[in-house]
């Protein structure tokens, strides 16, 4: 599976407005994602959890591309309190099909929780360099996530991979679930060919890199869908 994940927390020379989200995930659609993970955004290009805002992104993306699963992030700098991302959850009015949870953060559980009670499924995202794998194992509904989010945080080209095995090795194989491997900016490429090499489930987008392979400028989304599509075979 090839996700996109067309802005991230980024908020210059990304797609920030729900039109400008939508037309991204199209034309990533269109060359090859199958799947999107978004961060809604405020009027000053924050990332957020807000129900307007959710059900502004995540309908226009649907009007769009009415096939392709849509993901949000719940990540703590969204609202620092556990309890309020709770809170903000039951508020959704529109709800994407699936939202990423980082277990590494305070009250993820929680977060999580809210989601189940919604219908929404959840990516366990498990960070390098944190207990975040320890604390999923042990989390009694960790069978029911819809897919783990490996994020490999080790940004250098000539360590991250390493970072990546050691990753997948924490999580180990105590779960049945699918399993999404993606790293950041110098570390994006090398961890998405080691993920390839794995058969593991993979996204590229400008969140993670603003590059391609050679180190030039990736533009947008779709060239950097189309770049990874192309190392993903027929």
């Amino acid at each position: 599976m090839l996700q996109v994940c067309p802005n991230g927390t980024r908020t210059e020379g990304v797609p920030v407005s729900p039109e400008e989200v939508a037309a991204a995930v199209r034309a990533a659609a269109d060359v090859g994602a199958e799947d999107v993970h978004l961060h809604p955004k405020d009027g000053s290009g924050a990332d957020t959890l807000d129900a307007l805002h959710v059900a502004e992104t995540v309908a226009a993306v649907r009007a769009r591309t009415p096939t392709i699963r849509v993901g949000v992030t719940t990540g703590a700098w969204t609202a620092p309190d556990p309890a309020e991302r709770a809170a903000l959850i039951r508020s959704w009015t529109v709800l994407p099909d699936h939202a990423s949870v980082n277990f590494h953060e305070a009250g993820a559980e929680m977060v999580a929780e809210a989601l189940f009670e919604r219908g929404v499924a959840i990516e366990a995202g498990i960070f390098s360099g944190t207990d975040a794998a320890e604390r999923f194992l042990r989390w009694p509904h960790a069978h029911h996530v819809l897919r783990i989010l490996a994020e490999v945080t080790d940004t250098a080209p000539e360590t991250a991979t390493g970072t990546a095995k050691a990753l997948l090795h924490a999580i180990g194989t105590r779960h049945s679930r699918p399993i999404l491997l993606h790293g950041e900016d110098g570390g994006a490429w090398p961890v998405l060919r080691l993920a390839v090499r794995h058969n593991l489930d993979v996204r590229i987008g400008l969140e993670d890199t603003l590059t391609l392979p050679d180190g030039s400028p990736a533009g947008d989304n779709a060239t950097l869908i189309q770049t990874a599509r192309a190392l993903l075979g027929p």
